[in-house]
């Protein structure tokens, strides 16, 4: 008898340590998985990340998979609306105006980061967006700070400063764009009239989005809104906008000279430098605002951020990897500055030398210190859960605005009728 339970005693002791490993929260350290798209920019930086990671890691190891965005995003979805934990990554990059609509629709799939990272060290707006219910579950990432791109040699011909530029409305904007046109024959900007990127930027602007604080859909009597869709009005029945489609025209519209400026994110840098033949002759001042009182001349496009996966095979091991490095690393983002002229969110290395650097394409001005004040300053918004779905709502309703067919109120009732059932 006593036999036998010593032999039970020492089964209960080799078995219990099995059971206890397989109900534990913490996550063993193997390959940590990364998803992300973009070899020149996401994946780039990341494998800088790794390798400053490895100098005092030497053991970690990693997995970095290529994907192209839309594959990125189906392969996230298609494995978590599975509930299955075989093929997740660790580490996944989701772009900001997608990030609620992950949060909400798969609960429970990301780790909650709140503990580990001070989000005041991050732009608010960019921190802001992987808030949920009180919790922040990512990682900000690059900033999509925008800036008014323009070419000082182009706009002196038309009799226009530096000084003249900044601090504008977009009021001010169009009334430029008329006069250089009538001035030059050529035309100030280019862009697609039914592209909601520009629109976006108008309405973060003023602190405003296509939903409320709660998310809901808020097209009628959005004062922001109404505003942007007047000016893009004027874009098109004043002719004040070079017609382009796709990003190949776009670009190509303010390499060639045909037109004088572009608005867009920091991102656009590395397109506009494409032109060598135009170093010195470019210049970048505050985004122009709308006349709403909360409006301001800073705003966004665009960006994303890092996530870990709650269910990740080396959970752990990827938060400690990204809280050493991406929540800092002061240096990193030097680094990635200069390499990649990625604007990080991480306020902490905005003083640092990278950003003081004096850039000659830009008539040698410290272009990147000018972009981080201003992102520091870009009001918040809550973009919901479905901004592409209010995008094409609203840009759907346009063209009838455009011919007169329909008034702004008018417009804005059918899109938001449009987007309500979209989403439901």
């Amino acid at each position: 008898m006593k036999k036998s339970l010593i032999i039970l005693l020492v089964l209960l002791a080799l078995v219990t340590p099995l059971f206890a490993s397989g109900n534990a929260e913490v996550k063993k350290s193997g390959p940590i998985t990364i998803w992300a798209w973009d070899p020149n920019f996401n994946i780039s930086i990341m494998n800088e990340a790794i390798s400053r990671y490895q100098k005092t890691h030497p053991d970690a190891t990693f997995e970095v998979v290529e994907l192209a965005k839309a594959d990125v995003e189906q392969k996230l979805h298609t494995n978590l609306a599975s509930r299955t934990t075989q093929g997740l990554p660790d580490i996944v990059l989701i772009e900001d105006y997608n990030v609620q609509k992950y949060l909400t629709s798969y609960p429970g799939q990301f780790a909650d980061l709140t503990s580990s990272f001070n989000y005041k060290d991050f732009v608010g707006y960019k921190a802001d967006v992987m808030k949920l219910d009180g919790k922040y579950y990512g990682v900000p990432f690059d900033s999509g700070v925008s800036g008014f791109f323009y070419r000082t040699d182009l706009l002196a011909k038309a009799g226009f400063a530096p000084k003249d530029l900044e601090n504008i409305t977009w009021a001010r904007f169009a009334d430029i764009a008329k006069e250089y046109k009538a001035k030059t024959g050529q035309y100030f900007l280019a862009n697609s009239k039914s592209d909601g990127g520009l629109f976006r930027v108008m309405l973060q602007s003023a602190g405003s989005w296509y939903f409320d604080d709660k998310g809901n859909p808020a097209l009628v009597n959005n004062a922001a809104l109404k505003e942007a869709m007047q000016i893009y009005k004027r874009f098109v029945v004043e002719d004040l906008a070079l017609p382009t489609n796709g990003w190949s025209e776009w670009v190509g519209a303010f390499n060639s000279g045909n037109v004088a400026s572009v608005t867009t994110g920091v991102w656009i840098i590395g397109s506009i430098k494409a032109g060598t033949d135009q170093s010195g002759k470019w210049a970048v001042a505050p985004t122009p605002r709308l006349s709403t009182a909360a409006s301001v001349n800073a705003s966004n496009l665009g960006g994303s951020s890092w996530f870990v996966l709650q269910n990740g095979a080396s959970r752990d091991a990827a938060i400690e990897f990204m809280k050493e490095i991406y929540g800092s690393d002061k240096e990193f983002y030097q680094t990635i500055l200069i390499n990649n002229g990625a604007i990080g969110s991480y306020t902490p290395a905005f003083a640092g030398d990278a950003f003081a650097t004096k850039d000659a394409f830009f008539g040698n001005r410290a272009i990147f210190t000018d972009l981080s004040k201003w992102a520091a300053q870009v009001p918040k918004v809550n973009v919901g859960q479905y901004t592409y779905e209010a995008d094409a709502a609203v840009m759907g309703v346009m063209e009838d605005y455009y011919t007169g067919k329909t008034t702004i109120d008018q417009a804005l009732e059918s899109a938001e009728k449009q987007l309500k059932n979209t989403i439901q």
